[in-house]
């Protein structure tokens, strides 16, 4: 009897150390993961020509991924998707964290990634300007994926819109993310000139633009071209800037030069976190 009750308190024992030991763990892991109700904006590129983290692959296009906004968004998919995938595991983000695709315009450097991505995770929406082709939206529709056509600007969700179509010969369409510091706008390759697309975004929710990030399609033009821009968007209130892929190194260092510390160099792996951001 008195063997019995030993074994019976020494199995206690054990099962209370047990626990005690897996509900530490349990804390230590909770404690390391990211907070989830956490008010930061994090913008990560996860594809472009522009090399940032060295472990990256590089190739001609962009994507970025928007964490922290209501919904988790992948703003264009880049032109290979092998490239877009193995960029993302690298930088540990899962693919299936993606609510939403917003493609920016036509070019395949922006669209490339759709399908393969698509098979990797059908569940979300994307956002396509209607002007795209019946061939492009096959896709979405045959991956099983919701395909909202956008013309005039929409609301995505809490905080983020679409400029809609800008442009004549291009259409494209660009992010908005409503933000504590002021306006925050993702554009593909701005074809419809970085400067309209931050007016459009400034006239639809009455802000100043904290930070324009992207394509502004500036690696064709001369350097007093350039400089009109920059001195353009300087007079706009745009208070910090982050060009890649078509903007162009010429651009860049004038940026650079313009706006000196609120300059962001960017490339693929370049993670931009906008603190308390909502």
């Amino acid at each position: 009897m008195q063997l019995y009750k030993l074994k019976s308190v020494i199995l206690v024992s054990i099962f209370a150390t047990l626990f005690i030991l897996s509900a530490n763990v349990m804390s230590r892991e909770k404690a390391a993961e990211p907070n989830s109700d956490s008010n930061d904006l994090t913008l990560t590129i996860i594809y472009d020509n522009n090399p940032y983290e060295k472990n990256l692959e590089t190739r001609w296009g962009f994507s970025c991924y928007v964490k922290g906004t209501k919904k988790t968004i992948l703003f264009d998919v880049g032109g290979e998707s092998s490239v877009l995938l193995a960029n993302m595991r690298k930088l540990g983000i899962d693919p299936k964290t993606v609510d939403v695709i917003m493609l920016s315009h036509v070019h395949y450097d922006h669209i490339g990634g759709l399908s393969d991505f698509l098979r990797v995770n059908p569940e979300l929406t994307v956002y396509m300007p209607r002007s795209l082709p019946r061939s492009v939206k096959n896709i979405v529709e045959k991956a099983g994926a919701k395909l909202v056509e956008v013309h005039k600007p929409i609301k995505i969700c809490e905080d983020v819109y679409s400029t809609g179509q800008l442009g004549i010969f291009i259409k494209e369409q660009s992010l908005i993310i409503k933000t504590s510091k002021g306006l925050v706008v993702i554009t593909g390759c701005a074809h419809p000139g970085i400067a309209n697309i931050v007016k459009k975004a400034k006239e639809m929710l009455k802000s100043d633009v904290y930070l324009a990030l992207g394509g502004f399609h500036l690696c064709w033009m001369s350097s007093w071209q350039i400089k009109g821009i920059v001195n353009g968007l300087k007079e706009q209130k745009v208070k910090r800037v982050a060009p890649c892929h078509c903007s162009g190194d010429l651009a860049r260092k004038h940026f650079e030069k313009t706006y000196g510390k609120d300059f962001v160099l960017s490339g693929a792996g370049k993670k931009i976190t906008i603190k308390d951001a909502f």
